[in-house]
This record gives C-alpha cells, sequence and structure tokens, in this order.
C-alpha cells in the first residue's frame, strides 16, 4: 500500500484487529456534562492495550509482514506509546524488535517496552536523529522500519478507534482526538467522513507544538522551529505527517492548543469523575474541551472526546492530583 489509506483499509484492519485489540467501551460523567454544558461521552484508548490507542496501528503493520520479513523483525523509534505498541504486537506475533527512545522517556514507558522483550537503544533528543538511527539499523539488518503515524496500516489500525465510535450508534455532533504527527486523527477522519459526515472533527496539540493549528490556518504543513519541554511526551511532533495531513487538512472543522496545567487538571478530573488515568498527552483533547473549546457553538451539543493514552510516571500523577486540592 503506497497510496493513502482509504476507508477500505480501516474496515480490513478491523478484521485484522478481531481478537487482538480491545474495544474499548465509551463511558460518561454527569458532572462532566454539567461542567461543559455538553453532552459528553469519551473513549478510553487508556484502557486499551499497552494504555494507548498505539497498539492498533502497530498490531495492523506487523501483522501485514510477510515471513521473510518477520524473520528480520522490525525497528521503530517513540517516546513511548508507540514504542510499546510496537513492543506487544511483536511479542503476540513472534517477531524481534529494536525500539529507539529519548533518554528522558517516561520511565513507565521504558518498562513496558523492556516487559515486552523489545531491545531498547537510547538517544539525545538534542544531538541525535531518531530517524538517521533507525535508517542504519534497517539498512545493516534488514528490519523493516514502523513510523508512528506515517503509514497507510499504521493509519487505518488507528483508525478502527472511529468504526467503533460509530458503532457505538451514538449520533455525534463533534469529536476532539489529539494530535502528534495526526495519525489517530486522520484514521479516525477515514471512518467518520464515510460513516458519520456530520460529524465535526477538531484536532487538540500542547501549546509549543501547535504545528496542526498553525498548518491549519496557514493551510499548507508548517514547521516548529522550537522543541521546549512538555509533560505531553507523546506529542511532541514538529510538523504534520506527509501522510497525515492531506487526510486531516480536509476533514479537520479547527484545531485547539491546551497548557500542560490544563492537561493536568483535566488527568485530575478523569480520575475522579470517570475513574480512568491518564497521561498529559492522552488529555489534551479532554483539556480542549474543559477550556472551553466549543463552548460558543450551541449546534454542537453531543460530543465524543477520545483519551488516547495512561501511560504516566507517579510524579506527574502527583501533580495532576494536587490541581483539584
Amino acid at each position: 500500500m503506497t497510496l493513502l489509506p482509504t476507508y477500505m483499509d480501516v474496515v480490513k484492519a478491523a478484521e485484522r484487529l478481531e481478537g487482538h485489540a480491545v474495544k474499548t467501551e465509551l463511558i460518561r460523567s454527569d458532572e462532566i456534562d454539567d461542567m461543559t454544558g455538553k453532552s459528553v461521552w469519551f473513549k478510553p484508548e487508556c484502557n486499551q492495550k499497552v494504555g494507548a490507542f498505539k497498539y492498533r496501528g502497530g498490531y495492523n503493520r506487523l501483522s501485514v509482514m510477510n515471513e521473510a520479513e518477520r524473520a528480520k523483525g522490525v525497528v521503530a523509534y517513540s517516546s513511548g506509546n508507540h514504542a510499546q505498541g510496537v513492543s506487544r504486537a511483536a511479542k503476540e506475533l513472534g517477531l524481534s524488535a529494536i525500539i529507539i527512545m529519548p533518554e528522558d522517556a517516561p520511565a513507565v514507558k521504558v518498562a513496558g517496552v523492556r516487559n515486552d522483550g523489545a531491545e531498547i537503544i537510547f538517544y539525545d533528543r538534542a544531538t541525535e536523529s531518531r530517524e538517521e538511527i533507525a535508517q542504519r539499523i534497517s539498512q545493516k539488518k534488514g528490519r523493516i522500519i514502523v513510523p508512528s503515524y506515517d503509514d497507510p496500516y499504521i493509519i487505518a489500525g488507528q483508525g478502527t478507534v472511529g468504526l467503533e465510535i460509530v458503532q457505538s450508534r451514538v449520533r455525534f455532533d463533534a469529536l476532539i482526538s489529539c494530535m502528534g504527527g495526526g495519525g489517530l486523527c486522520a484514521g479516525i477522519s477515514l471512518a467518520l467522513n464515510e460513516l458519520s459526515p456530520q460529524t465535526k472533527i477538531y484536532g487538540a496539540e500542547p501549546e509549543h507544538y501547535n504545528d496542526h493549528q498553525m498548518s491549519f490556518k496557514s493551510g499548507k504543513r508548517v514547521k516548529l522551529i522550537s522543541s521546549p519541554a512538555t509533560l505531553c511526551d507523546a506529542l511532541m511532533t514538529p510538523q504534520p505527517g506527509e501522510m497525515t495531513w492531506p487526510i486531516n487538512s480536509k476533514s479537520l472543522s479547527g484545531v485547539f492548543d491546551v497548557t500542560d496545567e490544563q492537561c493536568l487538571k483535566a488527568m485530575a478530573i478523569a480520575k475522579r469523575d470517570l475513574g480512568v488515568q491518564l497521561e498529559p498527552g492522552g488529555a489534551v483533547a479532554m483539556a480542549a474541551l474543559l477550556g472551553g473549546a466549543l463552548a460558543q457553538d450551541n449546534e454542537l451539543q453531543t460530543i465524543c472526546i477520545i483519551l488516547s493514552g495512561g501511560n504516566v510516571d507517579p510524579e506527574i500523577v502527583k501533580r495532576a492530583d494536587e490541581t483539584l486540592i
């Protein structure tokens, strides 16, 4: 598959994932409805295998490899959730996996990768290129590179989130998804544009990694120059994907940006009112809604929020919990 993925690719991905991925049930809270003045349903991908939606795309990509490719294994790069998704899929399919992770990756994510038997190579975000490291390993050992978003099978796998949302039979006016490289939003867009075209799709990003917001406003892919620190380690992508942007640029109705503090507050509210533990990057869509996104649009009443991941170190959980004290 070299062209952009289509809705039918999402359908095929769902067939491959049947019996493997968790079909995360929508959840809701009266308290959050009262807070926002909306009817809000949450898709808790923090309850997915490896604690994030990334397992879907990872398994879909690895499952289509032929025997010769499987024998050589895969290499991937990620700060954590994609790393864990690929590692778990590789373990289940009997493949060898090398994962390139930044030295400052959350300890819980490093532990998750190790527990699934993958080999980790650490790199320095400031001085080294993870893409170049992956290319060297791939060329030397013949391993397939598994990108975190710019791959048609990855996008199609993430799109199964959208299929399940439609299958819930709730008619949504709008949906907000987190955006890093844009793979999740692109996959969901393929499903919703086909099955629920009335649903407006929005993105949410950390304020200093608002490349999709800037690209949406300018009408072309924008690359960020600086890369400041953020608690949203899963969303530190400087530019929309080459493959994801053509899909998202057509499907998005807007993109919101949120602060780390808003994400911490959203984490605490999700824990208190929904009973789920989120990581900062997994809370951006919820943070956007709680911060007033869509508040002025009275036509958008029934909202779906993607809770994309829940792999977080204890000290960040403590900081989040303290926002409600």
